[in-house]
């Protein structure tokens, strides 16, 4: 080691020193140090919830000892519809009001829509058969006609629930759609026989929708359509159930 200035050999010594006071001093745990948790670890949290699938509705009943505060947003006609959605969360967990409200607009939109288009594939998907049968009987009678449909809904002003029920395994929640639409009848001659194009109307329906509880499909389908309020102008939906 001759040819180490005699300086650079004091430093390393020292860096050794420090390196093994580092290692018995940070190395070495006495057992008693609380372990913080991993932030990205959701293993506790799942652990925590004993209701595997369980909604956020539902999670709340079982913290606030079956106490539900229902979403702000939702608006009930009667607080016999209100006590009647409570019911229905108390016995399917994994129902979610809030998620089950904006579906049902949502497929509101897309039957009233896909009606007009005459598009079967989302009329069954999203109907129960009888009502399908309805739909499909009107489309059928449009189309010996000759007529054609031209809908869009622009707006969903409110989605009013004005009843709830369990029948069974059966739940059925019934809702007072508030919609503005654009809606055309045209003959086969492309002639505009009712509507207008450049015109807004609003249109009031109320639908049933329903759903086996005890199913694995999670699927709400269409179980009742009829006019909520009669109007002109409006897409000619068929009163079915």
């Amino acid at each position: 080691m001759n040819g180490i200035p005699a300086d650079l050999l004091l430093y390393i010594l020292i860096a050794v020193g420090l390196v093994f006071w580092l290692k018995n001093t940070i190395g070495t745990r006495s057992g008693d140090e609380r372990q913080r948790p991993n932030p990205f670890d959701q293993s506790q949290k799942m652990a925590e919830n004993s209701m595997k699938g369980a909604s956020p509705a539902a999670m709340q009943m079982q913290q606030n000892n079956g106490v539900i505060e229902l979403p702000k947003n939702m608006v009930f006609d009667n607080k016999i519809a209100e006590d009647g959605m409570i019911e229905i969360i108390k016995k399917d967990p994994t129902f979610d009001p809030q998620t089950f409200v904006e579906n049902a607009k949502d497929a509101f939109v897309m039957v009233v829509e896909g009606f007009a288009d005459g598009d079967r594939d989302i009329l069954q998907a999203l109907l129960n058969g009888s009502v399908y049968e309805g739909f499909d009987a009107a489309l059928k009678a449009r189309e010996a006609e000759g007529q054609s449909v031209e809908t869009e809904i622009h707006a969903i002003k409110s989605a009013k629930i004005v009843e709830t029920m369990i029948d069974g395994n059966m739940a059925y929640i019934s809702f007072q759609f508030t919609a503005e639409e654009t809606a055309v009848i045209r003959d086969k001659e492309g002639e505009i026989i009712a509507g207008d194009p450049d015109r807004i109307t609003e249109m009031c329906d109320i639908w049933v929708f329903g759903r086996d509880m005890k199913a694995k499909d999670p699927t709400w389908k269409v179980f009742e359509t009829r006019d909520g309020e009669p109007e002109d102008h409006k897409t000619p939906i068929p009163d079915a159930k």
